[in-house]
């Protein structure tokens, strides 16, 4: 199998689309094909690149051309339905839980979301608790409950917590952080860049001036390249071991 090849049979299984760390997995381990290069990764960014077969949906996100209607109702943020809207959210939920697995967290997702579908998986296939730990009290405990991802430390107190704001309210998501303002832990908000001034503005409210500092905003393009970047660092060192 020529390399291109199984670079598109990769993006296939993957749904028709894939990050480029999720391309850097995948087709690294099509038997079939020899790469013969010690850097595989730069020749799959240079395939889906150049390539006819291939366009790029987003920073670090690329799609097969020949699904490129399907792709693009799904990451459009144009007349988005219902359904697409929550794909596209379901899809940065899986990432950030995936780069939280790669950094060495326990990850976990609430129960309600466990059988969303990420890529050809769900989110509850990628995620590595299925009962957050009783970290605090019940009534505070249940709030972390709806956090849309948690990253958990050694000690099994929660590190970070996401929330993806593909298209709801900003504001619902910073006062639930508020609730955790007692705790060191990270919080993010995740979502569209254009979305960084509504951020911006709300974050400014008096009512979260105990959170501020401690509350990023990470826009998606941010979250595919951090997630390639990772994947490759680890996949290299494996290839060293």
């Amino acid at each position: 199998m020529k390399q291109h090849e199984a670079v598109i049979l990769a993006m296939k299984q993957n749904g028709g689309y894939a990050t480029l760390g999720q391309l850097y997995q995948a087709a690294t381990n099509i038997s079939d094909c020899k790469w013969g290069t010690k850097t595989p990764f730069a020749t799959i960014r240079r395939i889906v690149q150049t390539r006819g077969e291939f366009f790029k949906v987003r920073s670090g996100l690329w799609a097969l051309t020949s699904e490129k209607v399907k792709v693009m109702e799904l990451f459009s943020n144009a007349k988005e339905s219902k359904k697409e809207r929550e794909y596209s959210h379901y899809f940065f939920q899986g990432l950030v839980v995936e780069i939280g697995n790669m950094k060495g967290f326990q990850t976990f997702v609430p129960s309600q979301d466990k059988n969303k579908p990420f890529s050809k998986q769900k989110l509850g296939d990628v995620t590595t608790v299925s009962k957050l730990y009783e970290f605090t009290c019940d009534e505070v405990l249940r709030r972390a409950l709806t956090i849309d991802v948690t990253w958990i430390n050694s000690r099994k107190y929660p590190n970070s917590f996401f929330e993806i704001e593909h298209s709801t309210d900003i504001y619902n998501s910073l006062l639930k952080f508020v609730e955790f303002q007692d705790f060191r832990i990270n919080f993010y908000i995740v979502a569209d860049n254009q979305r960084r001034a509504e951020f911006d503005s709300k974050i400014g409210f008096s009512a979260f001036t105990s959170i501020k500092p401690f509350v990023k905003f990470w826009n998606y393009d941010s979250v595919s390249e951090l997630h390639t970047k990772i994947s490759a660092s680890i996949l290299a060192e494996r290839a060293m071991l």
